[in-house]
């Protein structure tokens, strides 16, 4: 075909490499959006259930519900590579059930209204820095080592302060985590962009969405738990 008749390879390429990363976007925020449905959902029936509530968190096995998601966010980075597509999915769904699990008691602590507010806001902070990513053609690459030790240090923080109980400390952290995190969800946004390659086969693809869905799910769990640390109101 001659250019001259409105044929242009070149176009015809990026046009369809511009439909792949939608495509591909697209999917990785509707396993997002699902994921965080899964959590909430389970996050409810639990917090709201004193049935299943009370055995969890009134023995050792809160510990146990507490630090399994970290043990799936470890599996999920040294086995992803070697995971099949499905199987990686379904992993993804049993990490956002067990997370709701973690996260239940968040139903035993502050109301409803309180839970539902903060959700909002932080879905709206997540979006914004979220499209940022996606649309800014600053590179954000430059961030991503202050942005990691940011995470290191909330992460050694948060820990040591469920030893010292601090007030101070926790309202310290809550402030720095959410920066962090909602730099990370543009940091986050612009590498799964950048990762999505059209030749990749479709098993690839798929599991990048998963990982990319993974990533962004995080930031916002983290964000939503850390604004409701600092605003939420408690349950009298």
């Amino acid at each position: 075909m001659n250019p001259r008749f409105g044929y242009n390879p070149a176009i015809q390429s990026q046009a369809a490499f511009d439909e792949g990363l939608r495509q591909h976007m697209l999917r990785v925020y509707n396993y997002m959006g699902l994921g965080l449905v899964i959590t909430g959902i389970v996050a409810f029936i639990v917090g709201t259930t004193p049935a299943l509530y009370v055995p969890i968190f009134s023995s050792p096995l809160k510990w146990v519900v507490m630090l399994a998601p970290l043990a799936f966010v470890f599996f999920f980075s040294f086995k992803l590579q070697t995971m099949s597509a499905s199987a990686a999915q379904m992993t993804f769904w049993a990490f956002c059930g067990v997370m709701g699990l973690s996260l239940a008691s968040v139903f035993l602590v502050f109301t409803g209204a309180s839970i539902a507010r903060t959700f909002f806001i932080a879905a709206t902070m997540f979006g914004a820095t979220s499209l940022y990513g996606y649309v800014t053609k600053r590179d954000l690459a430059k961030f991503g080592s202050f942005l990691i030790m940011g995470l290191i240090g909330v992460m050694i923080a948060s820990i040591v302060n469920i030893f010292l109980g601090s007030s101070a400390l926790q309202f310290a952290v809550s402030v720095i985590g959410i920066f962090v995190f909602v730099g990370l969800t543009a940091w986050d946004t612009q590498n799964i962009k950048e990762q999505y390659a059209e030749n990749f086969d479709q098993e690839s693809q798929q599991k990048l969405a998963v990982f990319g869905a993974l990533s962004l799910y995080l930031n916002f769990v983290n964000i939503f738990q850390l604004l409701l640390s600092l605003t939420g109101q408690r349950e009298e």
